[in-house]
């Protein structure tokens, strides 16, 4: 299979929920799972999944339940429990433990699905800019941000406008082809982001997560390799958070990604890939 080719691959989890993403490299190599952040899509990695698969891992981007291309939950349950549950139904499928990457809600499930458990069932966890403890202020603005248009867009170019607005540390970019992959194209013309809806109202009232209780217990338990990859001036994890977090998991590194916000792998994606790589060459091997 040639790196450079993703490969559709499907997962069947519970209420009769079909996860979708795309895999690079071969079914042979090492897995290396990355799980998106709440309100994007597999397609939030950049080059990453790639890259690593060139370097000789098996790289496999799922889009979360309620989002991307995966079904919708039919009784709209986007509990912290089911998206544990899919993560280890998942992982169950690979002939050997596989390496997790997990972005902001991505991160929270491996978290819980690892640190719930006395039972190894991933080799190493790395989470991208999520801590059990996050900064209220940067929660506000991201639920914010996600509960805006909510009859969606005219144009590709007004959702890009919007982003631009919503990451000023960011250039807007002139080619939309990536931005198009997180939107759809309902009946009525509009576009709409690609999640479903009730997502965020389930999770936002989980006391368990956006508390941090339920995190900082799973954190504390966590014996796996562990990194944390915090984008330097994230508003969502601050250095007093990830702190925290170093004394919950006292073996867990820590790399700070300069210039960076919560989106790391998207605001400087060969830093980020660097370290993902760097990583997973010392804790999950090739042989």
């Amino acid at each position: 299979m040639e790196h450079d080719e993703s490969q559709p691959i499907e997962f069947s989890v519970d209420n009769g929920v079909t996860i979708r993403g795309d895999a690079w490299g071969s079914p042979a190599d090492p897995p290396v799972i990355f799980l998106h952040g709440g309100g994007q899509t597999r397609h939030a990695w950049g080059s990453t999944a790639k890259e690593v698969a060139h370097k000789g891992w098996y790289a496999v981007a799922i889009d979360l339940r309620g989002h991307g291309d995966s079904d919708w939950d039919p009784k709209g349950d986007y509990s912290v429990d089911h998206f544990k549950q899919d993560l280890i139904t998942i992982s169950g499928t690979f002939s050997r433990q596989p390496a997790v990457v997990g972005a902001s809600l991505g991160g929270m499930m491996g978290l819980v699905s690892q640190g719930e458990t006395d039972d190894q069932f991933i080799s190493l966890l790395i989470l991208v800019d999520v801590t059990p403890r996050l900064e209220a202020t940067g929660v506000e603005r991201i639920v914010a941000f996600m509960l805006a248009n909510p009859d969606g867009f005219d144009s590709i170019e007004e959702a890009a406008d919007t982003i631009s607005q919503y990451l000023p540390h960011r250039s807007r970019r002139a080619d939309t082809t990536g931005l198009q992959k997180n939107l759809k194209k309902d009946p009525d013309g509009r576009y709409r982001w690609h999640w479903d809806p009730q997502f965020l109202q389930k999770l936002t009232e989980n006391e368990d997560v956006t508390g941090g209780t339920r995190l900082a217990a799973a954190a504390k338990n966590l014996k796996v390799p562990t990194l944390l990859i915090r984008g330097k001036i994230s508003d969502i994890v601050s250095k007093e958070c990830a702190d925290e977090f170093r004394d919950l998991v006292p073996h867990a590194e820590h790399i700070d990604v300069s210039g960076a916000g919560h989106m790391v792998a998207g605001d400087s994606n060969d830093i980020f890939t660097e370290s993902v790589m760097n990583f997973l060459e010392a804790h999950h091997p090739k042989s």
